[in-house]
């Protein structure tokens, strides 16, 4: 939630320290301790997020031709439990982790992105539906059993959803042919990113999606870029951060 400078930052193999907040992995669990401040409003978010996957999958997915851009479905079945003290929140049930990582920034390599993950009645589904730099475009549909095994399959026909309310992102997921979709939440509604539960029908079934629709031309403008320190604080020095 805030960028932070090298002297804030700590890494080893089962921990990552980023300011006051950390993630630990014990062997069979990630731990998230969350102490920040929230943005642009200062409000204290405080607590600590659990995923417990089902099963890892190692899987590293280029996203792009080049191959500069990596998506690694982490644990595509998880069950997360958040407790947060401040504000006062508890939940649980079923998630998901996954990791993106690329040797550039992602908006000099793709216009845009719709992604989505769904619980099935057996195992997940993650779509992917890029459009490159170049207009190019690129669908990709991965189905993951219990184990963490993927399974591609011919990714469904784009069908497209309202744009957001507040800043008119242009929104598209993918569903069973002659099957429309429909949002039932818009969950998070930025200048170049939104986040929303989808109710859509894939492989069959009847679902309930996680989705988002990144849009990088939107991001790469100017008053977008003078937006983000409010959206996200800069903290650029500090003590260093030391395991515990």
């Amino acid at each position: 939630m805030t960028e932070r400078g090298r002297q804030q930052l700590f890494r080893s193999a089962d921990t990552l320290i980023i300011g006051p907040s950390r993630v630990r992995w014990d062997g069979n669990s990630l731990s998230v301790e969350i102490d920040e401040r929230g943005a642009p409003i200062p409000k204290r978010i405080r607590g600590r997020v659990r995923v417990h996957p089902r099963a890892l999958t190692g899987q590293l997915t280029e996203l792009d031709p080049a191959g500069r851009h990596r998506w690694w479905p982490i644990a595509p079945e998880s069950r997360v439990e958040v407790e947060l003290s401040e504000p006062g929140l508890r939940w649980s049930g079923n998630g998901y982790l996954d990791c993106n990582g690329g040797d550039e920034p992602l908006e000099n390599g793709f216009r845009q992105w719709d992604w989505s993950r769904t619980k099935l009645s057996r195992g997940a589904a993650v779509l992917y539906d890029t459009t490159f730099i170049d207009g190019q475009r690129r669908a990709l549909a991965l189905r993951f059993d219990g184990t963490g095994a993927a399974e591609p399959f011919e990714p469904p026909p784009r069908t497209p959803l309202k744009t957001t309310f507040w800043w008119r992102i242009p929104r598209a997921t993918q569903a069973d042919s002659g099957q429309g979709a429909e949002v039932l939440e818009t969950l998070e509604d930025t200048p170049f990113y939104a986040r929303s539960s989808v109710r859509t029908t894939l492989l069959g079934e009847r679902v309930t999606a996680f989705h988002e629709s990144l849009s990088l031309t939107r991001f790469d403008t100017p008053w977008v870029q003078m937006l983000l320190p409010f959206r996200m604080p800069r903290i650029a020095l500090g003590r260093p951060a030391r395991a515990r």
